[in-house]
């Protein structure tokens, strides 16, 4: 039977550390709480120096099978699921590990999962193991999982992690869908532009030199454009390439990215939406954190690093220092003025109540309807917004090429 090495308080506050033989780290959790301790860690006990998991049970060599590219976030959440339904039936870790590595096909993510059944069967716990693979779980994943150890329920944890994830990535889906009408219609306009530069204006260009007449100024426009483009067609490419080089430019500074993340929540249109998507993301993962066990300093450390936005980890920072020096957590987010004023007094109310986790929860879950409702009536107005703009494109072109006719034929009469 395992040992696990364990730190916790008696009920003078003092701190106990010893082993414990169990079967698994619940097992160990609820013996350690039945001798009326409070577990703050709980570790399986590392095996000697020669690598076994087991005495005189060496441990596998997995084949591992070349793949290409990283791990894939749906199928992430997928087996965090499905490690859930596993250890809430029971099944070790080590084995539910197994069984899920087993009946996957050959990818990044199940190379991982056998790498990190590997550490746990060598004596790292299961938040151990995971940290040592970034790219697939993330430091939140990570720290989720350790207080789901911690605490002695990680199958709750874990199932809370799926949801996160799916509710994360259904936000991230619809705000990503919100921009693909308008960029399809874009690349149709410049196609058709691009054909008409090729094959009609030519054509145009030698009938206008040969009747020699006097071209009005949209006509000139167009045929500087039309000369430009051919002439230059190589740099047309390169257009796109230098805006990217020269994003890339910007947000390797911190003032960059600072500006960047103010314009996104300023953009016309789109603004409200990146700032309302940006305040779910925080309020659930810092609800999850917190519900899941996790202390506050360390829940506001890694919603700060999962914001993705550089004027709300400010925020969050601020709200950290201030929390760490006693004060509330609503007051300074308030004052920062990224959150409206109603998320600020949910929250405020949910520090006095003792019901901060849930009030979070509740928060994400209304911006998170408000952000649907927005992407759908983005997406209605998108709709017209493009059709014009293609119409008065299109107008330009045509009514640029017959002005010099009508002009033409007007001087004929």
């Amino acid at each position: 039977m395992p040992t696990f090495e364990y730190e916790a308080m008696n009920a003078e506050g003092k701190p106990i550390v010893d082993t414990v033989d169990a079967r698994s780290s619940d097992e160990a959790v609820q013996k350690i709480r039945a001798m009326n301790l409070f577990p703050t860690r709980v570790a399986e006990k590392k095996a000697p120096a020669g690598g076994l998991g087991r005495p005189g049970a060496p441990r596998r060599m997995r084949k591992k099978a070349f793949v290409i590219g990283g791990v894939r976030a749906k199928q992430l959440t997928s087996f965090t699921r499905q490690l859930s339904t596993l250890t809430d039936a029971g099944i070790p870790v080590v084995q539910a590990l197994n069984i899920l590595e087993g009946q996957m096909r050959p990818s990044a993510l199940k190379n991982v999962i056998g790498s990190v059944a590997d550490e746990v069967e060598g004596g790292s716990s299961l938040s151990e193991g995971m940290a040592k693979f970034p790219k697939a779980f993330d430091e939140l994943y990570c720290n989720m999982v350790k207080a789901g150890e911690t605490g002695g329920m990680l199958d709750t944890v874990l199932q809370r992690l799926a949801d996160f994830r799916e509710k994360s990535a259904r936000l991230k889906r619809k705000v990503i869908g919100a921009l693909i009408y308008p960029c399809a219609v874009l690349s149709i306009a410049s196609l058709i532009i691009a054909g008409l530069i090729k094959f009609i204006i030519p054509s145009f260009i030698s009938m206008f030199e040969e009747l020699n007449v006097e071209l009005p100024a949209p006509t000139k426009l167009l045929l500087a454009i039309t000369k430009f483009c051919t002439d230059y067609y190589y740099v047309i490419p390169a257009i796109p390439v230098g805006i990217f080089v020269l994003f890339k430019v910007i947000v390797s500074t911190r003032m960059g990215r600072l500006g960047l993340d103010w314009l996104k929540f300023h953009v016309p249109l789109f603004g409200n939406i990146m700032n309302k998507s940006a305040i779910a993301r925080f309020t659930r993962t810092f609800g999850t954190l917190i519900s899941s066990g996790v202390p506050i300093l360390e829940a506001l450390d890694i919603s700060r690093d999962t914001a993705g936005n550089q004027i709300l980890a400010s925020a969050i920072q601020n709200v950290h220092d201030s929390v760490r020096e006693g004060d509330p957590i609503a007051a300074p987010l308030g004052q920062s003025h990224v959150c409206d004023d109603i998320v600020v007094n949910m929250i405020n109310v949910g520090e006095e109540t003792g019901n901060l986790d849930s009030m979070l929860l509740k928060i994400a879950d209304t911006y998170d309807q408000e952000v649907d409702i927005a992407v759908e009536g983005l997406t209605r107005l998108m709709e017209p917004i493009m059709v014009v703009m293609l119409g008065v494109i299109i107008g330009f072109v045509v009514i640029s090429l017959f002005l010099p006719l009508i002009k033409l034929m007007s001087s004929l009469a």
